[in-house]
């Protein structure tokens, strides 16, 4: 499970302090990790064991990590991938969300389980925040006014359809994708593909990105071999055919689907995109 909430202390900023390398896991090539530099402030925090992260179990992440080789090199951010936070950008961050093309110009994509608890129906009062770094926030903060999920997660859970689409608040006049751009939705496009994933850890004030090809968990599932994706991560966008020009691709995944996303920092999954989460889209851009 990747939501998060929890204080990011000095220690644990180290889990998005640089980039990094790691050996190849069974089934898939070798993981490329970058990340900007760490912010020195911290977060807001959250008990221990929030959503099942405890701050622990985060130590225990980074331990497993020392002995990877670290280099500094910043990252130039994504402007569509942003934080979910409750509230404001001064509440609690717990997921990641980014931009997906629509006819409304309007809608962002991000796992079913940070927006709708099938107990609890809807959680309110959620803003996406692009491009949040170190507290600011360049590309504004987006209100989430509706929410689309299939019936499958709302009456069980169903891992197979843990994605959701949101329709976010225009600001000053402007929709989101008319001030950041967005990536493209693919669906039934296969279980391997080289995909760049790139999330807010709860430990940190900047993003981290990932690239790495995606393997098949199972017929409905997607998995891939990724460092340090721990609490806050769950949403986080699977891109393919990433174009450095537009900063834009098609996103395949998000983290969430099988545990929620994972139960390890190191293994992440995502429902498989295909005809159900096309029949989402379809709902969501009516």
């Amino acid at each position: 499970m990747r939501e998060a909430g929890v204080a990011a202390g000095t220690v644990l900023a180290l889990l998005a302090a640089a980039g990094c390398t790691t050996a190849a896991r069974p089934g898939a090539g070798a993981p490329t990790v970058t990340s900007a530099p760490a912010s020195s402030g911290a977060s807001s925090a959250a008990p221990d064991g929030a959503h099942g992260w405890s701050r622990q179990r985060l130590k225990g992440a980074i331990g497993k990590h020392t002995g990877i080789t670290r280099t500094a090199k910043p990252t130039v951010l994504n402007g569509l991938v942003g934080a979910v936070f409750t509230r404001n950008a001064d509440g609690d961050h717990f997921c990641t969300a980014s931009v997906v093309d629509s006819a409304g110009l309007n809608l962002i994509v991000t796992a079913a389980h940070c927006v709708w608890d099938p107990k609890l129906g809807q959680r309110s009062d959620l803003v996406f925040v692009p491009g949040y770094r170190n507290g600011d926030t360049p590309s504004g903060i987006w209100p989430l006014v509706a929410v689309t999920v299939d019936n499958g997660w709302k009456d069980h859970a169903d891992p197979d359809v843990d994605v959701a689409f949101a329709v976010v608040q225009a600001q000053n006049g402007q929709q989101v994708q008319q001030v950041l751009g967005a990536n493209k939705l693919g669906v039934n496009l296969g279980y391997q593909l080289p995909v760049r994933v790139t999330g807010y850890p709860g430990t940190s004030d900047v993003p981290i990105t990932c690239s790495n090809n995606t393997v098949e968990q199972s017929p409905t599932q997607l998995r891939i071999d990724c460092p340090d994706y721990t609490g806050g991560t769950s949403g986080s966008p699977w891109v393919t055919d990433f174009d450095p020009s537009t900063r834009t691709g098609t996103v395949v995944g998000v983290i969430g689907g099988y545990q929620e996303g994972g139960d390890t920092p190191d293994i992440s999954y995502s429902s498989y995109f295909g005809d159900r989460v096309q029949a989402l889209y379809d709902r969501a851009t009516q």
